[in-house]
């Protein structure tokens, strides 16, 4: 025994060196708890904790900070890029980001809008998402990255630039049906903007670009979602086969800073391993699009390196309560589990945050648009648990296809003993089969060698004496 648990923790260091990814770190996200329940909120916080979440996602939204938002100007005398400038209203964001800090987690902050309506070139339109003014937009960054560069060392650039609720137009159409992408040429004036502000008020923190939905439609409108590889693509200057496009928006093209690509890959109905029917879509199962999307821009010179994927909000909703794009708890839990492994195996992948913890009530109206919020909380909206919500701080995954055993304790931090369980049709109860260590970032392979229809199960001993079991799986060699 012992030199098999030798032999595998060898072939685990392998592992580890071929995996080129530092350890994958688990984040969640979900304002509507921590800015708008305060009252409950140190209560969820220290819950995430103690799940094992790294890292908390906050959206810092300009109309939520910045005064006036109705009007076509800002105040007279508000210096936009100065913290303390008394106008702003940092009260909701200063709380969440004390309570996540105080419970030892990191925070990453979304700067994003929408802004107020004296945020938009074309104020008189009365539209705070169309057309946001890069320069007051980097004032705004700026103020942020400097009152929060203390506690902050990662910043996102905007949220879902290809959502018409988060920008506008996304699409300029000479005619109905007739449209070329808008929103990719917005979102890059803004990025060039708000990274040199977060940069110079915040040294060395990391700033993030993209953050991309992972669904949209065929551009025929103004304001229809656009595809995140279309998106991509016009973002970084290249046509559909990926050759330089240095003509019209293009012209003058030049490097657009970027130290990492924030990706939201829902999967929505399909599984961690399907993929999505359009080429231009991507969901967890299509990693491999936005990555090689995002190389070919490299070597055209959109970006000066190769960048890190950070899945900055991912989920899966379920039915109950969602009949419509939900599947049910128990397959929300398997499936967050197998997607966890199909981050953890992309070497690319640096981070897997969790949207949401609780779902959003349903809505009092009538037919689909009940469930028009999201339902992909480890908690129902009335507190109830989810299966989800047990296997988040252990996550294993039985993969048949490479004939292995994979799982992580959460957070990725330190090194675990296991074991791995095995129960055999007809036997009484789980034996013992293995015991083995985790790597430095929490995960661990064990190879499986049984025949078909065993059912596999691992025990980590954590801190304080305490141990979690994963959820049993079942192998069914393909």
């Amino acid at each position: 025994m012992r030199v098999a648990a030798l032999a595998l923790l060898a072939a685990l260091a392998l592992a580890a060196t071929a995996r080129a990814a530092p350890g994958l770190e688990t984040g969640i996200a979900d304002d509507r708890v921590l800015l708008e329940h305060p009252e409950n909120a140190a209560v969820s916080v220290s819950k995430w904790k103690a799940a094992g979440v790294d890292v908390v996602r906050i959206h810092a939204r300009w109309t939520a900070i910045a005064p006036d938002r109705d009007s076509v100007r800002p105040p007279a005398g508000f210096v936009a890029s100065d913290p303390d400038d008394p106008h702003y209203d940092w009260v909701s964001l200063d709380r969440a980001v004390a309570l996540v800090r105080g419970a030892g987690m990191r925070v990453m902050l979304s700067v994003t809008g929408s802004g107020p309506l004296w945020g938009s070139q074309v104020p008189s339109q009365g539209n705070p998402r169309l057309r946001p003014d890069p320069a007051r937009f980097a004032a705004f960054a700026t103020a942020v990255a400097a009152r929060y560069a203390a506690e902050v060392d990662r910043y996102l650039i905007w949220n879902e630039p290809n959502q018409p609720g988060w920008l506008q137009p996304q699409f300029t159409c000479r005619s109905p049906g007739h449209c070329t992408p808008a929103s990719p040429i917005l979102y890059r004036a803004l990025v060039r903007a708000a990274y040199p502000a977060i940069a110079a008020a915040d040294p060395g923190a990391q700033i993030l670009v993209g953050t991309l939905a992972p669904r949209g439609k065929a551009g025929t409108k103004r304001n229809v979602a656009m595809r995140p590889l279309e998106f991509l693509r016009a973002f970084g200057c290249v046509d559909r086969r990926l050759h330089p496009v240095r003509t019209g928006a293009c012209a003058g093209f030049g490097v657009i800073p970027a130290d990492g690509f924030s990706y939201h890959p829902h999967g929505v109905l399909l599984a961690p391993d399907e993929h999505a029917p359009n080429p231009d879509d991507a969901a967890i199962g299509d990693l491999g699009r936005v990555t090689r999307t995002l190389d070919a821009l490299t070597r055209t010179g959109a970006f000066g390196h190769h960048l890190g994927l950070y899945l900055t909000e991912f989920g899966y909703q379920t039915d109950p309560p969602d009949p419509i794009q939900g599947v049910s708890p128990a397959t929300q839990a398997a499936w967050l589990a197998e997607s966890a492994y199909v981050a953890w195996r992309n070497p690319r992948v640096r981070d897997l945050t969790q949207y949401e913890w609780r779902d959003e009530p349903v809505d009092d109206r009538g037919g689909a648009s009940r469930f028009s919020k999201w339902q992909s909380g480890l908690l129902f909206a009335d507190n109830r648990p989810k299966p989800a919500l047990r296997q988040f701080p252990f996550p294993v995954w039985l993969d048949a296809g490479r004939r292995r055993l994979w799982g992580m304790v959460r957070p990725g931090s330190g090194v675990v003993a296991v074991r791995v369980e095995r129960w055999l049709a007809g036997a009484r109860a789980f034996h013992i089969v293995a015991r083995l260590a985790t790597r430095p970032d929490g995960s661990f392979l064990w190879p499986l060698r049984d025949r078909r229809g065993a059912t596999y199960r691992a025990v980590a001993d954590i801190a304080g004496g305490r141990s979690i079991t994963s959820a049993p799986r079942v192998y069914l060699r393909r």
